[in-house]
């Protein structure tokens, strides 16, 4: 079946489905995200009626979806989408039964080393920012490398989040959790320079968002990525292509809570300050590189007995 056939017929279950995620406080691009999945999970049972899919429809859904090669964390979204519409649907009393609930998740590489910049890369990328919205991109960039934000964190934020007296931002996470973030002094500069700037063309504006768009609109999630992919680019043009690393804005939160522990944080304070609801998601941090393996297995003095 066609997209706009699908629209049609499930048009109730899917404004239903809309109108259950805004209320729960789920942001745009997961509202996006979700959707597009729900609707391709559509279009797989061929006009079924809800109430006769089986746990066997899904995953054969997720099945095909893992055989054109999408990676675990995607096949796991895509179930996470489908799971949450049939949620939404009983919660609403439309329906009264999941055939997405109880299916397992696809194992992930939880224990390998996420990406990362040390101090000195960050450094360096920082000094790639260039542009005329400079200082706005600059700002961005620094509360995802020196204080842990998500992309959609910062995209979510607001003026009156940030607290230039206190030195403090109110930020709005996952599971609609609000965390309080001591802000540094150099990034509380920057910030308040961003902020100065960004109300001066649009003082008639009524849009609360932080950070803006040259059109004075909320600076999409979308835009936020392409603009750390360009400067991305620009931070390793020098580099020759066999070293170059598949740099996103999330890694500058990778960078952050790397930094963080490298410098003696507590695990669990780092917990609060990432906005993580589980303190194992924060242990994959943890790790450490094979140069500093390297020097604490030099402190040992192996010693070996004489020689008979």
């Amino acid at each position: 079946m066609m997209n706009d056939e699908i629209q049609e017929q499930y048009a109730d279950e899917l404004e239903a489905f809309h109108i259950w995620m805004k209320d729960a406080g789920y942001t745009g691009h997961t509202v996006k995200s979700y959707t597009g999945d729900v609707v391709e999970f559509l279009i797989s049972i061929q006009g079924k009626p809800l109430e006769q899919v089986k746990k066997l429809h899904v995953l054969s859904y997720l099945s095909r979806a893992r055989e054109r090669g999408v990676s675990d964390a995607t096949r796991n979204r895509k179930h996470a989408a489908v799971n949450c519409f049939y949620k939404s649907l009983i919660e609403l009393e439309i329906l009264t039964n999941n055939p997405a609930a109880g299916i397992k998740k696809s194992k992930t590489e939880k224990n390998r080393a996420p990406v990362f910049l040390d101090e000195g890369g960050l450094t360096r990328f920082l000094a790639s920012v260039d542009g005329k919205y400079r200082t706005r991109n600059l700002a961005v960039f620094l509360l995802m490398g020196y204080m842990g934000l998500r992309v959609g964190e910062v995209h979510a934020l607001n003026c009156k989040d940030y607290n230039p007296e206190r030195r403090t931002l109110d930020v709005f996470g996952k599971g609609r959790k609000w965390r309080s973030i001591p802000v540094p002094e150099t990034v509380a500069e920057v910030l308040t320079l961003a902020l100065q700037e960004r109300l001066k063309p649009w003082r008639g504006e009524k849009e609360e968002a932080l950070f803006i768009s040259q059109k004075g609109k909320r600076l999409s999630i979308r835009s936020i990525q392409l603009i750390s992919t360009e400067t991305f680019q620009r931070f390793q043009q020098e580099a020759p292509a066999h070293e170059r690393q598949s740099y996103s804005s999330h890694k500058l939160r990778h960078s952050f809570a790397t930094m963080m522990l490298r410098r003696g944080a507590d695990l669990r304070t780092v917990q609060e300050l990432l906005g993580h609801a589980s303190i194992q998601t924060t242990t994959v941090y943890t790790h450490v590189t094979s140069r500093e393996k390297e020097e604490a297995m030099a402190l040992l003095e192996v010693q070996l007995p004489a020689v008979k």
